[in-house]
């Protein structure tokens, strides 16, 4: 019952996650990242689990496709999820369980795979990729890019209601880089996520 993608910077290794859905607080589920280590959205009858779990499995040296493949083996449950994933080297995995809502699906692209469920149509998907795609700047703002496309597109077929970027970035620092924002209860919360995240770049 979401939109979202996942991606990665090649020039700055920079990782990230952007989604939008009509249910409250979806930024507090859906993105995970770890700064050198990867970006997971876990969605649909949304399990934490995918993503939490899934990043320590890639901090430990798995593929991404090894990751999901051992976390949907343990799970009764997973023909009601849908996750997506990729890792600090780009390699990506996508999963959509054949119980969750139409319509639904996954695209994997250089660098990103994109994906929703219970959505007006791909038409949503499919002008995120479009967009991430033919865009060169940084990657919040391609992946805010992406995100406005797939609202523009008709996004979730039952509404709007929150809203979430979150990236991450390998600086040599002590601590990575993060961007963390969220909108939760908006009328139109990937506009209102593009307001505060001009605010934040002019701050």
């Amino acid at each position: 019952m979401t939109f979202s993608m996942v991606a990665r910077c090649q020039k700055t290794l920079t990782l990230g996650v952007c989604v939008s859905t009509a249910v409250s607080a979806v930024g507090s589920r859906v993105p995970h990242v770890e700064a050198g280590v990867g970006a997971i959205a876990t969605q649909a009858f949304t399990n934490v689990f995918y993503g939490t779990k899934g990043l320590k499995m890639l901090k430990a040296g798995l593929s991404p496709q090894n990751a999901l493949e051992a976390m949907l083996n343990e799970d009764p449950g997973r023909q009601s999820r849908q996750v997506i994933m990729i890792d600090d080297e780009g390699r990506t995995a996508a999963f959509t369980g054949k119980g969750t809502i139409c319509w639904k699906g996954h695209l994997v692209g250089e660098h990103y795979v994109v994906a929703g469920n219970m959505l007006v149509s791909s038409r949503v998907i499919e002008a995120m990729a479009h967009t991430f795609e033919n865009s060169e700047e940084k990657l919040a703002e391609r992946l805010l890019k992406a995100l406005e496309a797939g609202q523009e597109a008709g996004g979730d077929k039952r509404g709007r209601m929150s809203a979430a970027l979150l990236t991450a970035n390998q600086q040599r620092t002590v601590t990575p880089r993060i961007l963390d924002l969220r909108v939760d209860e908006h009328h139109d919360p990937v506009k209102e996520l593009r307001r505060i995240f001009e605010k934040k770049q002019r701050s």
